[in-house]
């Protein structure tokens, strides 16, 4: 069926976030976690899923932390949930087999750097209303 849990969701964001910061010097998952309140323990087991898959690598020691592997514009969102949620879509069937079909079109067409374009977007959108 379709399966996304709030492993996916929180990962993305936390990504976005890691894609955010300076390139230069690792970012520590607490300061990642405290910015997109995302629980640190939570954090760390889907970063060590997300590094394993190859999507970032980590720094062990005092100025340590987590940077992106390969280019955030690389990185579909589909690829993390599949990562961490596992093949979307997987024995479903019918309409809902088109149903994830769509979905994972949109998840694939779908990086990182697009998520944090459209939380700018969003944020100055929201910044106008009166």
């Amino acid at each position: 069926m379709i399966s996304i849990t709030s492993k996916s969701p929180y990962a993305v964001l936390a990504l976005a976030e890691l894609a955010r910061s300076p390139r230069s010097e690792p970012v520590p998952i607490g300061e990642l976690a405290r910015k997109r309140d995302v629980p640190v323990q939570f954090l760390e087991q889907l970063f060590a899923v997300l590094r394993r898959g190859g999507i970032i690598s980590s720094q062990r020691g005092v100025k340590g932390g987590y940077r992106f592997a390969r280019e955030p514009s690389t990185v579909t969102v589909l690829e993390v949930v599949e990562l961490l949620d596992g093949p979307l879509g997987r024995d479903a069937e019918g309409v809902f087999a088109d149903a994830a079909g769509a979905a994972r079109a949109v998840l694939a067409r779908t990086t990182i750097a697009d998520v944090i374009e459209r939380e700018l977007r969003e944020a100055g959108a929201s910044m106008y209303h009166i």
